[in-house]
């Protein structure tokens, strides 16, 4: 049986609760071998209740706000939820990305005081400026129009220097 998602659409609770009875009977009543991917953390505590069931997740690796999924299967769940830099790779404004932070934030502190309803609605703070990087700020120097094909290569090649990677030739 391959179930994806099962329960989105739906409240947060309700496609949880659905989702949850649904592994459940698969695993204690059908007995088929499944694979069930879900969005739900909730739903890795399962193997801790049922012994024939085993967590498995997608390798990804983190740099700063930045995700590479390795398309690789690991046992174990995921250490944590990628859905914001997913979108980010979708292509999201930045504007999007950065209420999405709060609005986690707000979550997951909500959650943890044990309160449910947070105003998801509410502005975010305003985002915090950053110095350009050493990279940033050699972009924001080139003139592309007005360089030529060699002086737009040498120009690389000092961007790579910034960033300290080796050329190669």
């Amino acid at each position: 049986v391959l179930m994806d998602e099962i329960g989105r659409g739906t409240s947060t609770f309700d496609g949880l609760a659905l989702a949850s009875g649904i592994a459940t009977h698969l695993h204690d009543k059908t007995r088929a071998f499944t694979l069930f991917a879900t969005h739900y953390f909730e739903l890795t505590e399962l193997p801790a209740k049922a012994r024939h069931a085993v967590n498995m997740h997608v390798s990804a690796a983190e740099s700063g706000a930045d995700i590479v999924f390795l398309h690789e299967i690991q046992p174990g769940p995921a250490s944590r939820s990628y859905g914001i830099q997913v979108a980010k790779l979708a292509g999201m404004p930045a504007p999007v990305l950065h209420h999405a932070r709060h609005a986690l934030a707000a979550l997951e502190e909500r959650a943890d005081e044990g309160e449910l309803q947070v105003d998801l609605f509410a502005p975010p703070p305003a985002p915090e400026v950053t110095a350009a990087s050493p990279v940033e700020a050699a972009l924001a120097a080139i003139q592309p129009d007005q360089l030529s094909p060699r002086e737009a290569l040498d120009a690389l090649y000092q961007l790579k220097a910034v960033m300290g990677k080796p050329t190669q030739t």
